[in-house]
């Protein structure tokens, strides 16, 4: 406990060095749209970057991968639904603005065919994971030589079903000779997303029940009344929302879903207008804090995935034949998953919610985000790794890295085994 207590201290202090600069958030939100659509926002695929060349004497020679699947509808068809509902309602009680009335229309015109395919992948997803997997291939051919296997398990959601054989695609476009083994089942869930495993396969570990000392993402909306602009603008009375699920703040919060997801599949600008650049803004920073604080309480639920990725990063160094293990999930497991490992000192706990923003980015979790833990081999049993997420390298901040963005991998694993040892499974 010592030791992982002094990981941490290391960790603080490595934290406020490296992400100073992230202080700016609030501007780079402001200056790219792109990035205010959080979560719901595609894949940037024009910022991969060509990762920095290994130590001398070290290649590469397995990859350890979870990555989200890439731009789909609204996962859930309520968005879809209650918009419809609700201006069906607003025009029967006549209480639409000029502008309102606008917006509904185009609504109108707009929802039938994602509410249909509500979750679904949409063929930029596709698109995304193909190029992912073909990025792989060529920043890591050594990795890919002959006729070496690749493990890839998919969420049992078509949207990651689908994108796994859209990166094993673009993996094989470089060599058929892979051996690439595809597997989506119910028992998988409780690696590639643990919180929603078949309950006799869920697991707790102690830590969960860890408070998180700043305010709720309810108190935090209820702190900027911005958000709540767009009623005045669609509507004439807002009171009428109450008798639907949620009242006002459902609508709120289904509505920026709305306005943030549609890009992944319309280019043009239907409903930007309901948004001021400064609106725009607020309503990323509480939805960015939505976020963090719902997914930071739940990342000790992703501990199985992490043992995962050690165990079979483990198995295989000693069978060579192994290249690779894909998993292809959700979003809310790979950002858990980053604040556990403290990717980029995602992790960091605040103690006020404003704080949140210089930590934590929802922006860099889109569709079709990944993390890739690239293993390189040295001399005898020497093992390095660097990890990257959205092809850019990223850093571990609580270990010491032996150059630029690589690390021991022995480091991490006695990390990991002190978290295990402070936050052990309760049975």
């Amino acid at each position: 406990m010592k030791k992982f207590l002094s990981l941490l201290f290391v960790l603080v202090l490595a934290t406020i060095t490296i992400n100073a600069q992230q202080y700016d958030v609030l501007d780079q939100v402001r200056a790219d749209t792109r990035k205010s659509r959080g979560m719901e926002g595609p894949h940037r695929m024009e910022e991969m970057t060509a990762p920095t060349k290994a130590p001398k004497g070290y290649k590469p020679f397995y990859i350890s991968h979870y990555g989200r699947h890439g731009s789909r509808y609204c996962w859930n068809s309520k968005t879809y639904s209650l918009m419809r509902d609700v201006f069906t309602k607003a025009r029967e009680l006549d209480v639409l603005t000029p502008y309102g009335e606008e917006f509904a229309n185009k609504y109108f015109e707009f929802y039938e065919l994602p509410f249909i395919n509500s979750g679904d992948l949409v063929p930029l997803g596709f698109d995304q994971h193909r190029q992912i997997g073909e990025y792989v291939y060529k920043n890591f051919p050594q990795v890919f030589k002959g006729s070496r296997k690749v493990d890839a398990l998919s969420s049992t959601a078509q949207r990651c079903i689908v994108s796994m054989s859209a990166f094993v695609q673009g993996l094989t476009s470089g060599n058929g000779k892979l051996e690439v083994r595809q597997a989506s089942n119910h028992a998988g869930m409780s690696i590639i997303a643990p919180p929603s495993a078949p309950e006799k396969l869920v697991r707790h570990f102690e830590g969960e029940s860890a408070d998180i000392k700043a305010m709720t993402p309810q108190e935090f909306m209820d702190s900027h009344p911005e958000v709540r602009n767009v009623l005045e603008k669609l509507f004439t009375d807002s009171s009428f929302l109450k008798e639907f699920k949620g009242g006002e703040d459902g609508f709120i919060n289904e509505m920026w879903s709305l306005c943030t997801n549609y890009h992944n599949y319309v280019e043009d600008p239907l409903f930007d207008s309901l948004y001021s650049d400064d609106e725009r803004v607020i309503n990323w920073e509480v939805n960015n804090y939505m976020s963090y604080y719902t997914d930071l309480r739940v990342r000790y639920m992703v501990i199985p995935l992490l043992e995962d990725v050690i165990s079979k990063a483990d198995a295989a160094f000693q069978d060579t034949a192994w290249a690779a293990n894909l998993r292809f999930g959700h979003d809310y497991i790979l950002e858990a998953f980053a604040t556990l490992i403290n990717l980029n000192s995602c992790g960091t706990v605040v103690d006020t919610p404003d704080q949140a923003k210089y930590w934590f980015q929802s922006y860099n979790v889109p569709m079709a985000a990944t993390i890739l833990f690239v293993f390189y081999k040295g001399k005898g049993d020497d093992i390095l790794f660097k990890v990257l997420w959205n092809e850019r390298e990223a850093v571990l901040p609580q270990l010491q890295a032996v150059t630029g963005p690589y690390y021991r991998w022995q480091d991490f694993k006695d990390w990991t085994k002190d978290l295990l040892e402070a936050y052990p499974e309760i049975r």
